[in-house]
């Protein structure tokens, strides 16, 4: 596999201002999916089992304080948004928001809510299905989406290359360097919530990075 450098992690979690944050889950993941079939739920649900799984994390049937903590939505057009009942409550600002997904003719986003520790507390992921969407098979589109929920990346950490790996026998899977990040984000003696560059030293230390 590629070896990642402990400049290449930090450049996961740094934003294009030079700032650096990095933030995983504090709680169980509670997921609902909202516009997709039973088959394409259960995908969903599994990757993010899968992921759990691989952080050593947790998921619950229910958050008690959310009821669900984590809501992913599939769309074919960003308008839906706006008809979705109490979702201006959740998402500050959502009509502009709509505005600018739709001229930007973006195809997916995401928003994070933290809690007093800084730790992730509620994740909500909307997804446009546009063409190039569509044209990835469900269980690689939900496996990266999900990467994209463990923790809070910078916005161009995959911007040229994607979370997932293809193996040699054409099977596509997390990237075992993203997926050792993962892992050591959520090692219990890394905080919950980092914004300083020494953390990516920290996070390849236990990946076992050198350089």
């Amino acid at each position: 596999m590629a070896t990642l450098t402990h400049q290449d992690i930090a450049a996961l979690f740094t934003r294009p201002d030079g700032s650096y944050f990095c933030a995983r889950w504090g709680r169980p993941l509670s997921p609902i999916v909202f516009g997709v079939e039973d088959r394409t739920l259960s995908v969903v649900k599994g990757a993010f089992e899968a992921l759990c799984a691989l952080a050593g994390h947790h998921m619950a049937e229910t958050d008690p304080e959310l009821g669900a903590n984590v809501m992913v939505f599939f769309l074919r057009d960003w308008s839906e948004l706006l008809s979705v009942p109490d979702l201006g409550r959740l998402i500050d600002g959502l009509d502009p928001l709509v505005a600018r997904l739709d001229a930007a003719q973006a195809n997916q986003y995401r928003v994070f809510r933290f809690d007093e520790t800084g730790a992730i507390k509620a994740a909500f992921l909307f997804l446009r299905m546009d063409a190039r969407l569509s044209a990835i098979p469900a269980e690689d589109l939900a496996l990266a989406q999900v990467a994209q929920l463990m923790l809070v990346w910078s916005e161009t950490a995959f911007a040229e290359r994607s979370p997932l790996g293809a193996l040699e026998d054409g099977r596509v899977v997390l990237r075992p360097d993203i997926g050792a990040v993962i892992r050591a984000a959520y090692d219990r003696l890394m905080p919950a919530m980092a914004q300083d560059p020494s953390h990516a030293l920290r996070l390849a230390a236990r990946v076992g990075v050198t350089g």
